[in-house]
């Protein structure tokens, strides 16, 4: 979801960024979209990468990607050598604790819009809902103060606190529209890209979000 939400919502996504993401699995999906010429992926911990070609083949497979450079990192420093550079931007962090902070603050999202193209659109992994909505309530706030659009997309992870996890997505111009692919995945798509779980009605109900959040206008 937080790969393929921002990527059928663009147009035409030919570069794109991942910060962090080390496990590999988020570059394995980018890398299925035929649209996509460059990933690059910006991780902090080289042992991260290390650990998951070993423990996790599954998901660092995403790794052998022709079209995937891997920077080691910090992404902060990394993004801010670049402006107008990237079609989407996806923040596959850690929970904001700890060094992880920095990349849910204001600062933060400035270089992530810099960086983006005209019409780009940036994901980053959200919290729970039900355990942390004064703190997204806060993230949304803040992107809202940089970025005209900006959406919360809800979607269902067993491992994750409550069951429930977010991704707070926002586009660099008006004209974006987050709850809508642009680009429906075909039958044949589906297939190849081994979708289990995305599709163009989880897209838009993944917006849909219970009263107590609707309440806050996380979506807008």
């Amino acid at each position: 979801m937080i790969s393929h939400i921002p990527l059928f919502a663009h147009p035409s996504p030919k570069t794109v960024l991942i910060v962090g993401g080390g496990d590999g699995g988020v570059a394995r999906e980018v890398a299925k979209h035929p649209e996509v010429e460059e990933i690059h992926l910006c991780e902090i911990d080289e042992k991260v990468i290390e650990v998951s070609k070993k423990y996790l083949p599954s998901m660092s497979v995403g790794f052998s990607s022709p079209k995937l450079t891997v920077h080691i990192e910090d992404g902060i420093k990394f993004m801010e050598k670049y402006s107008e550079k990237f079609d989407v931007i996806i923040t596959d962090s850690s929970d904001p604790v700890g060094p992880a902070i920095p990349l849910y603050e204001k600062p933060y999202y400035e270089l992530t819009n810099i960086a983006l193209k005209p019409g780009g659109i940036l994901c980053c992994l959200g919290d729970c809902l039900f355990t942390d909505l004064p703190f997204m309530e806060e993230c949304t706030e803040t992107l809202r103060s940089v970025f005209p659009v900006v959406g919360y997309s809800s979607t269902t992870v067993s491992t994750y606190a409550c069951g429930q996890v977010g991704f707070l997505l926002a586009g660099k111009d008006k004209s974006v529209v987050l709850q809508k692919p642009v680009r429906e995945a075909t039958e044949t798509q589906v297939k190849e890209f081994g979708l289990r779980y995305y599709n163009y009605n989880v897209h838009c109900s993944s917006f849909v979000l219970p009263q107590f959040a609707q309440e806050l206008n996380m979506n807008s």
